[in-house]
Formats: structure tokens, sequence, C-alpha cells
């Protein structure tokens, strides 16, 4: 056991992560352009939202220019269309990064909130990339931007009992099969904010350490029961499709409840706050990452790839935090023995944590 009450043999490793993207991006004003948004507030919404581009799936144009206006039916196709095209390659990059083989992947964990699909992305992508027949498999459907923390701690669980087993999660959002386009302020307010991306993780447990990679020690949740309505699907008669919502004062919810958390998070580990050197942070929004840095005292320094992730990509809803956990892979600023934070947030209202040591 090591100091913080962790089995070091048996303790859950990642050792590859990878990212996937649609071909296609956008600014915010293209998309204001693509859809003749004049609503000077709406307009402000998109301006103000701290995004520079989006990766999206956009249906095709008439010949007047207008974009094709997608039915329900039509949003799941693109659900699961570019949901598998982008898992698959967010999969295959992950496991090159880990230098593994398809065929070395034993357990499958896919997460999703933007549509519905049986059989799920796990029995589609097993299909797709002709993993083995015999792989364990769960698919998290619904649970929203903070899924991808939901996700981990499923797979973390799985490969702490198999030992030198690889397990693989993978979070599938095409945001863009969830649009209502109507302009009202309401649907305005999620289709500025939202892009579409697919992140992997692959996880192995065992004493050898390969690469800089985190190790996952723990996690925590908080559910606050009085913010459930906050973030939501609903059914929209008006245009038969589901329809997202969110309320405008998450931010401040999310915020209050954050500090909380992480001091439960850190609770007989001995590390304070001051001792985490590394924050990964969803990218929900600009107020939601300003409410984090003021509610857990944060610096700008500390958010600066949650920041950069939400400028180039908007929020990718329950994979954001792994194109930041990849970016600060990327830097190379991260020190043997350092320890970190990841911290997602979404419907329920919901705060995930997770203690890493690098």
């Amino acid at each position: 056991m090591d100091s913080h009450g962790t089995a070091v043999t048996t303790a859950p490793r990642i050792r590859g992560v990878g990212t996937a993207v649609p071909a296609f991006s956008y600014t915010q004003d293209e998309l204001l352009d693509i859809y003749r948004i004049d609503d000077e507030r709406i307009r402000s919404v998109f301006h103000n939202s701290a995004i520079k581009r989006r990766y999206l799936n956009l249906p095709g144009a008439g010949p007047d220019g207008t974009r094709y206006v997608e039915t329900q039916g039509e949003l799941v196709r693109k659900h699961r269309d570019s949901g598998i095209d982008m898992g698959a390659r967010a999969l295959q990059a992950c496991l090159k990064d880990a230098e593994l083989t398809l065929d070395a992947v034993q357990y499958l964990c896919c997460v999703s909130s933007t549509g519905f699909l049986t059989p799920g992305f796990s029995a589609l992508l097993i299909r797709e990339l002709g993993l083995w027949h015999g792989c364990g498999r769960i698919d998290i459907v619904g649970m929203g931007c903070n899924a991808g923390l939901n996700g981990l701690s499923a797979v973390a669980s799985w490969a702490r009992a198999h030992p030198g087993q690889v397990a693989v999660m993978v979070c599938i959002e095409a945001c863009s099969a969830a649009y209502v386009v109507d302009g009202t302020m309401r649907t305005a307010v999620v289709n500025s904010l939202f892009g579409d991306g697919a992140a992997a993780v692959a996880l192995v447990a065992g004493p050898e350490r390969t690469g800089p990679g985190a190790t996952i020690l723990k996690f925590a949740s908080c559910l606050i029961p009085d913010a459930i309505e906050a973030m939501r699907f609903d059914w929209d008669d008006d245009h038969g499709k589901l329809s997202f919502f969110l309320d405008r004062d998450i931010p401040y919810v999310v915020g209050s409840n954050a500090e909380g958390i992480v001091n439960r998070l850190l609770d007989g580990t001995g590390l304070r706050r001051s001792d985490i050197r590394h924050w990964t942070i969803h990218s929900g929004g600009r107020k939601v990452i300003d409410s984090m840095v003021v509610n857990l005292g944060l610096s700008r320094h500390d958010v600066r790839h949650t920041v950069g992730v939400l400028e180039d990509f908007g929020n990718l809803s329950s994979g954001s935090f792994l194109f930041s956990y990849e970016r600060l892979l990327e830097e190379g600023a991260i020190n043997e023995g350092d320890h970190g934070v990841f911290l997602t947030m979404g419907p329920g209202s919901t705060i995930e944590a997770a203690l890493v040591r690098y």
C-alpha cells in the first residue's frame, strides 16, 4: 500500500489517450451567417462564448443556401454514423499512443449523451474495428457532461480487478445531433456552445510505470438535488425532436459546490488543494470555468488547457476533460509524483472528481 492507501500493484494507470473530431469546423461568425441569425441578443450569446471555433457535422444546404432542417430520425442516424466514425478514430489514436493493438482490448466502455442507440456504441465499435467478440463492455448513456468520469470510474474498477488487461473508455458526443434551430434564446444558448468530438483512454493496472500517464487514486461524486432540472433533455412537440435545456444559473450552482467535493476527494490523503499541480476541468463554458477559478482559488494558468479546449472546440460534453488531459501531456510540464485533479460537471446537477498521480 502507498501513503494514500492505494494498492500500488493494481493501481489503474492511463496508458494512452486519443481524440477525434469531424472534418469541418466553423467560427462563431460563420455559424451565425450559415443560419442567417440577425437577432442581436442571440448574436451576443455566440460572441460572448469565448469560443473561437467548433467542429460540427452540419446538414447540407438547399438551393437557396438555407440549411436543411433535420428530423429526429436523421439526427439519430447522425449520432450513430458520426459517432462510430469519431469513436473509432479516437480509440485507434489512443491505442497507438499506448503502443497497444486492437486485439489487446479486453473491456470497452462507451459514454454518450447526444443520442440513444440499441445496440449501443460498444457493440457497434466492436463490429466496426474487429475487436475481440468476447470483450467485456458497458454503455453509459444520458448522464451528460460529467459522464466521462463516471465511465472512467467503471473502467478503473474493471482494470483494478483484472491486472495486466487493457480496459478502454471512449466518450462519443455528436452534439450537432442534439440541436434544435428555432430562433429562440433557449436553443441559442445550446447551439452557441457545444461541438462534436470523441476521446478515448486506455487503462492497465499493474506495478510497471510506462510513460507520463496518470495513475487513478480516488473518485468522488456530488449530486445537487435542488438543481436536478437545471440541465435536461425535453421532448419538443412543436419540432418533433429532443431539445436540450441549460439553466442560466448553472455556473453558480456547480461553482458553489466545487469546493466541497474537492475537499472530500482529498480527505484522508494528506493532500491539500495547494498540493494539486494539475487541474483538468471540463470546458463547460466561460462562466463555468470562471466559477471554478473563483470557488477553488485557481489561477488562469491552472485552467489554461480547459480554456484552450473551449476556444478551439467548444463544449465537447463528456470527453472535454480528456482533450485537456491530452494537451497537458503534450505540454511536457508534468514531473513524476505530481498530483492532479480531474473535475467534470453536468446534469443532476452533478460534479464528479478524480484524484490522480503522475
